[in-house]
């Protein structure tokens, strides 16, 4: 068998390992979520009789693990199940008019909203970060390579959402170049939804750069001490050639590394500029339903999380490989 055949299957055997025990921690840490749904719908006149028929109608009245397993099962054919919101309790065995709906229905415009906002950032982000740690890389030790980094690691050091709530001040509060608030549908036109998604798309994107440009000017810089570099300037080469033609084809492997992660971080870290903004997206779905105790739908988020970071880390040790098959063969 190819070694990167072989590299990839042990590779994608890990990330289905991973996956299960991710599914086991997120089953078991939402059902410890403090509150009981049941109790809250019923209210303060619940009898026993009736906490009891309604946990069977929602299926808690079953032993931990074969809910864990019958989910579990359900979830690798595509069915998360059903929304506990919208569900009424059976009275006198005469069934309510129920409004829950599929989990899966319910993930399917959210989802498509967070990738459209971490696509946008992408756009942005990777472009320009490269853009700098090239130029950083091109001109250390400059006044324009101290400031980049003194810029970077201060927007590292800042939570997304106090960056979140800055720009909200100073681009939607004092200037209303842009409003404070994401409220798009699956009706909203194009350009238009790129317009309600520019202060969450920059905030994420002032979060990300910082990163990948850092990681970006140290891969060149690493390897300008490199003896083909070394001849590559005593040939007379200029410092712009070397770094483009030479430097940069070998710093692919780790920018491209963090670039895969930094996207991971876009589909997974979304939830707090989600919800600053208001933005409909899984992450504000995930956020809304902890409120409302809605166990399914914050089981579905979070699967859909995992699975995400996890695929997006997979591609990442696959662009690895790719980029420098040295990875192969490792001491």
């Amino acid at each position: 068998m190819h070694p990167i055949v072989s590299t990839l299957l042990k590779r994608i055997g890990l990330g289905i390992i991973s996956l299960f025990f991710v599914t086991l921690i997120i089953f078991s840490s939402v059902n410890l979520l403090p509150g009981d749904f049941v109790e809250s719908v019923l209210g303060q006149t619940r009898t026993e009789e009736s906490v009891k028929i309604f946990r069977k109608e929602l299926g808690l009245d079953k032993p931990y693990h074969v809910r864990y397993v019958n989910w579990l099962t359900s979830a690798i054919q595509g069915d998360l199940g059903s929304t506990f919101s919208g569900r009424n309790a059976t009275y006198a065995n005469q069934p309510q008019q129920s409004t829950a709906r599929s989990v899966s229905s319910l993930l399917k415009p959210r989802l498509f909203n967070t990738f459209f906002l971490a696509a946008m950032t992408a756009i942005i982000a990777i472009p320009l970060s490269l853009l700098l740690g090239i130029t950083a890389a091109l001109y250390r030790n400059s006044i324009y390579d101290r400031t980049v980094n003194a810029s970077a690691l201060t927007t590292i050091s800042m939570p997304e959402f106090f960056v979140a709530y800055i720009l909200i001040i100073y681009l939607a509060s004092i200037n209303q170049f842009f409003p404070s608030l994401s409220n798009v549908t699956s009706s909203t036109p194009f350009f238009e939804r790129i317009y309600l998604s520019v202060l969450p798309a920059l905030t994420l994107t002032l979060v990300t750069v910082a990163h990948m440009m850092r990681m970006t000017r140290a891969s060149i810089i690493n390897l300008l001490s490199s003896p083909y570099i070394e001849m590559a300037r005593l040939k007379g080469i200029s410092k712009t050639q070397v770094i483009i033609k030479h430097a940069l084809p070998n710093a692919w492997a780790p920018i491209a590394n963090i670039i895969a992660f930094n996207l991971a971080y876009l589909i997974v870290g979304v939830v707090v500029v989600e919800v600053v903004f208001v933005y409909p997206g899984v992450g504000q779905l995930m956020v809304d339903s902890v409120i409302k105790r809605d166990i399914p739908v914050v089981q579905g988020c979070a699967l859909v999380f995992a699975v995400t970071y996890i695929l997006l880390n997979l591609i990442a040790d696959v662009i690895s490989i790719i980029t420098n098959p040295r990875l192969l063969y490792p001491k």
